[in-house]
């Protein structure tokens, strides 16, 4: 049975919260051996998230059974001088060395690449950090909600208008693609050691990441570009690129590109073939002109079905359409199981999100569930070259848990 790609790669993965340790997640879903390195006691802190104010209430650490999957866990001190011994041994024998600590969190315990890249000239030493690691911000802490979506305009461009409250990002909605850009450079880094034999050290930070995704915006404004008024949903410019309520109060959005050949499509779709005759929309421009009045008109349309109607009205005719999707659709959404976006964890029948590549010939590792702190603690260190004498020694001076 094919165990992976990255069978027998070695990973550290000594981060937190959470595009770091997603990109350990991801190597651990092509078959690497992650080694969760966390502090004795409560752990990592990203295991308390679903107990914080305003998080779904559920039996299940959700959070970390999604970022923490596969992985087995250290609990090891690395304030302490025999923590920083342990994590040296283990350094030296591994391919792959994860952090989100801030430069001078990294500096204080020691595990700079300048540090540990002596120790292993194989060694992939990615980082992840807020702002990046020079600056006089690098060392200013950050999530993904002020890092990556506010800082980078994100969060200003997706409001109706200009009058309306900014939008707040959902859970590791950065995170998540953050962690395979970091994944990405890992891998890259990967293949260049397999043509050089040497590893080197490679970084990605949410603000970076931000920028790319508002990349087209952006780019437009370091052009001197433009910008036209921002206009709510009922004033929208164009109404074959907008979103309609349906009669159920679901959502629907359309994205017409393709206008001139698509525009007789949709008006048959709608049930509407008067429209595709009507002088008022007879070109592309007569439509934007007047596409307040058009967007009224769709209005009524949208309201007079539910969303399942619309959906086998539109499907099959080749027009660009989506679901504004809710929470309560994935549990039943075919095509994500047919495309294993969903699959089952291992001897179990909850589902988990998978990392979103795959590569033809190669199995991904089926999901096991996430560990709990210092579960491995042992193995790990055996596997270290600790005899048992040197365990009990580590776990009696409170170094290891």
């Amino acid at each position: 049975m094919d165990d992976g790609i990255f069978a027998g790669l070695k990973v550290l993965d000594c981060a937190s919260f959470i595009a770091a340790p997603a990109a350990a997640t991801v190597l651990s879903d092509f078959g690497a051996n992650v080694i969760k390195i966390e502090p004795p006691g409560l752990g990592d802190p990203y295991r308390n998230l679903p107990n914080l104010p305003g998080y779904p209430r559920s039996p299940y650490n959700y959070s970390w059974m999604i970022d923490a999957r596969n992985k087995k866990s250290l609990a090891l001190d690395l304030a302490r001088p025999d923590g920083k011994a342990v994590l040296r041994r283990l350094v030296a024998e591994a391919d792959v060395f994860i952090t989100n600590f801030p430069p001078a969190v990294r500096e204080r315990l020691g595990v700079t690449y300048a540090e540990l890249a002596p120790l292993n000239d194989r060694l992939i030493y990615a980082c992840f950090t807020g702002y990046g690691d020079r600056g006089e911000e690098a060392n200013k802490p950050g999530f993904d909600s002020n890092a990556y979506w506010a800082r980078s305009g994100l969060m200003d461009l997706v409001r109706a208008d200009i009058d309306s409250t900014p939008a707040r990002s959902v859970a590791g909605m950065g995170d998540h693609p953050c962690a395979m850009a970091l994944y990405g450079a890992i891998v890259t880094a990967l293949y260049k050691r397999e043509r050089t034999g040497k590893g080197s050290q490679v970084k990605s930070n949410l603000m970076a990441n931000g920028m790319w995704a508002n990349a087209i915006l952006a780019q437009a404004k370091l052009c001197g570009a433009e910008f036209q008024e921002r206009r709510p949903r009922e004033r929208a410019l164009n109404a074959v690129t907008n979103h309609y309520r349906c009669r159920d109060g679901r959502w629907i959005i359309l994205s017409l590109l393709n206008e001139d050949k698509q525009w007789p499509a949709l008006t048959r779709c709608l049930g509407r073939d008067d429209l595709a005759t009507d002088p008022r929309f007879a070109t592309k421009p007569d439509r934007h002109a007047r596409s307040i009045e058009l967007i009224e008109i769709f209005d009524e349309i949208f309201a007079t079905r539910d969303l399942a109607e619309w959906r086998k009205a539109l499907d099959g005719s080749g027009l660009i359409f989506g679901v504004v999707g809710i929470l309560d659709d994935i549990t039943t959404d075919q095509q994500m199981l047919d495309n294993d976006v969903l699959v089952p964890f291992e001897n179990d029948t909850i589902l988990t999100i998978n990392s979103p590549i795959w590569i033809d010939g190669s199995q991904k590792t089926r999901p096991r569930h996430p560990p709990g702190i210092g579960q491995h603690s042992d193995e790990i260190l055996r596997d270290a070259g600790f005899d048992e004498d040197a365990i009990r020694q580590l776990r009696a001076s409170g170094t290891v848990a």
